[in-house]
């Protein structure tokens, strides 16, 4: 019996303490995408301000001065995985109470709206913040569904809307 074993797709890339390493890991994922095939998927723009978010929030809270923060993307399975290792201390949380007054504090809540799964997990030294689209769906045995799944825009997504400053 002959069986075709894919191999993932994936891509990483590191990125110094700079203002320009947000955009530039968004036309790093933007070409990543588009190899796999993925910028007609529906989540790509999800994908990139995701990216954004993750990048940002590791500049800005993450990455200690001369150190930088590492982009991991891998589509394997029907699931598309972001991760963005830092060496900073500390575990983000998506803040309470953010009102239409602050400037900030709605990075990881967009993150939590956008895709399907986020999270955080530890390495050392610092943290890795995750984040996936496309899960398959889990049967009654708790197994994923075998091939790969497009990467839908689920209908009951939450969307944040504008706030009005």
């Amino acid at each position: 019996m002959n069986e075709t074993t894919q191999l993932p797709c994936q891509r990483e890339r590191f990125y110094r303490r700079d203002r320009r390493s947000v955009p530039a890991a968004r036309r790093f994922t933007c070409e990543a995408l588009a190899d796999w095939g993925l910028t007609q998927a529906g989540c790509a723009d999800d994908v990139l301000l995701c990216v954004s978010e993750l990048a940002t929030n590791a500049l800005v809270h993450g990455v200690p001065p001369g150190r930088g923060f590492q982009l991991y993307l891998r589509y394997e399975g029907g699931v598309l995985r972001v991760e963005v290792h830092d060496s900073g201390p500390g575990a983000p949380r998506i803040a309470d109470g953010a009102d239409g007054a602050d400037e900030g504090g709605r990075g990881l809540l967009l993150v939590a709206a956008l895709s399907d799964k986020w999270g955080v997990a530890e390495r050392d030294p610092g943290k890795v913040v995750w984040c996936e689209w496309g899960t398959a769906p889990t049967g009654e045995d708790g197994r994923t569904g075998s091939g790969p799944a497009p990467l839908p825009r689920p209908a009951d997504r939450v969307r944040i809307a504008e706030t009005r400053l």
